[in-house]
């Protein structure tokens, strides 16, 4: 058994608050050393075997080159994939700036929020086992929250007045963000102090600590009135490991990361990998750069550490998270490691919310969400280029797309927290897809 960490965890709003924002706005060269790198199941071509104009793509790594020269962040890397062969993969800056350590292919992010399409794709493991419904009630798998109520006001005396919920909360809410929970980061409510008042994400505690905090708080609103970002996922990370009777950090190993060739993904860096971590950073009074764990209050990514959040656990390689990416778009196989059925795949990236919901969640027009996903669903309003495309990002500004259409998947990784950080996922977008010079899609 790999030894397994978990996240940097704290109730810093503001910190969190920016990175939800990242993941809205975002709606978002030298040769690569292919000698250190996996590519199993994935092949290194020419941009122009699959389409795309190198010359013009050259503008994506002047791009990120160009964010690193201001100031801005202090190193990139991003890959890309189409028809199954790499055709991108870039490093510029530093991964270190105090030891001049440049960055490298191979380096360790945190990838935060981008281990929640990880544990979508656990449960949907689990599903296809059979071992739960998308209509299940939460309860029926987790008895702690069998009692749980929802908040409905304060009263006279300043007394919390609670109201049993209209349904309970489904497995699908749970994994849509519709189910009630919160984060006690993104909003302000007497809901969400509780959640900061018990420490809910507590990396000093466990998942079933969480579980028994959880259900002594009421439910921030109605099951499926309302998409709200919350601890939704590291509750799904507990409910795997309740269906499953495995550690979550084991079920992940086993089932995702060794048969899809992710060697270096983990809730934690061993000893030997330690060199490979990229420095995260903030930025100071004066605009600069200065090294800064986000998350100021949780343990440290080099120890092995009890809580596996399922919302935000992992550290991970480009090239790792590029081989997940790609076993979705493949539809849910890679190099003959078949992980999903490609109608299981195809069901987490429909749309799942709630009739009347609408299309806007994130505050992003044109967006909608599947399982575990953000998905666009009207590519003008989204302004993106591919109706189906889906994504997510992480709190330190790493995100990834899926892109159906154009058949291309795509990953980028930083560590920067603060105001101030570049749109990195929007450019190399808008970057990437004007090298496109033979479209799918038209």
């Amino acid at each position: 058994m790999k030894k397994k960490n978990t996240p940097l965890y704290s109730t810093w709003r503001g910190v969190f608050t920016l990175a939800l924002s990242l993941i809205v706005l975002a709606g978002c060269a030298a040769q690569p050393n292919q000698s250190s790198r996996s590519t199993a199941g994935l092949s290194f071509a020419t941009p122009e075997s699959v389409g795309v104009d190198s010359q013009r793509l050259a503008r994506l790594t002047q791009a990120m080159q160009g964010f690193v020269d201001e100031g801005k962040l202090a190193g990139v890397v991003t890959a890309a994939a189409r028809d199954g062969k790499i055709f991108h993969f870039e490093s510029v800056g530093q991964r270190d700036i105090a030891a001049s350590s440049p960055m490298t292919d191979d380096a360790l992010f945190r990838i935060y929020s981008m281990t929640k399409p990880i544990t979508g794709v656990a449960m949907m493991i689990l599903y296809e086992r059979g071992l739960f419904k998308l209509s299940d009630p939460v309860s029926l798998h987790i008895p702690e929250f069998a009692d749980l109520q929802v908040y409905a006001g304060m009263d006279d005396n300043g007394n919390m007045i609670t109201e049993a919920p209209d349904h309970p909360m489904t497995v699908r809410e749970l994994m849509n963000h519709t189910g009630g929970l919160t984060y006690g980061l993104f909003s302000q409510s007497p809901v969400d102090d509780m959640y900061n008042a018990a420490a809910v994400l507590d990396p000093a505690s466990n998942l079933q600590d969480m579980i028994d905090k959880l259900a002594k708080i009421p439910l921030r609103q109605q099951p499926g009135s309302l998409w709200h970002y919350s601890v939704s996922v590291d509750v799904q990370g507990y409910m795997v490991e309740k269906l499953s009777g495995q550690r979550f950090s084991d079920f992940l190993e086993e089932n995702i990361f060794q048969p899809l060739g992710m060697v270096d993904t983990d809730f934690f860096v061993p000893a030997d990998k330690a060199d490979r971590l990229a420095e995260v950073y903030a930025y100071g009074p004066d605009g600069s750069l200065f090294p800064s764990e986000g998350f100021t209050d949780g343990p440290s990514y080099l120890v092995e550490h009890n809580f596996e959040g399922g919302g935000g656990g992992l550290v991970g390689s480009t090239m790792d998270y590029l081989r997940f990416s790609q076993m979705l778009l493949n539809g849910g196989e890679l190099d003959g490691a078949r992980i999903l059925a490609p109608l299981t795949v195809e069901l987490m990236h429909r749309n799942q919310l709630p009739k009347g919901l609408g299309d806007s969640i994130l505050g992003a027009n044109g967006t909608t969400f599947g399982l575990d996903f953000a998905i666009i669903e009207d590519p003008v309003e989204a302004e993106g280029y591919s109706k189906g495309e889906y994504y997510w990002g992480g709190a330190a500004g790493t995100w990834f797309w899926v892109d159906p259409v154009e058949n291309i998947v795509f990953v980028g990784m930083i560590q920067q927290f603060g105001n101030g950080i570049p749109d990195v996922r929007g450019t190399s977008r808008r970057l990437l897809y004007q090298a496109i010079m033979e479209p799918n899609g038209l």
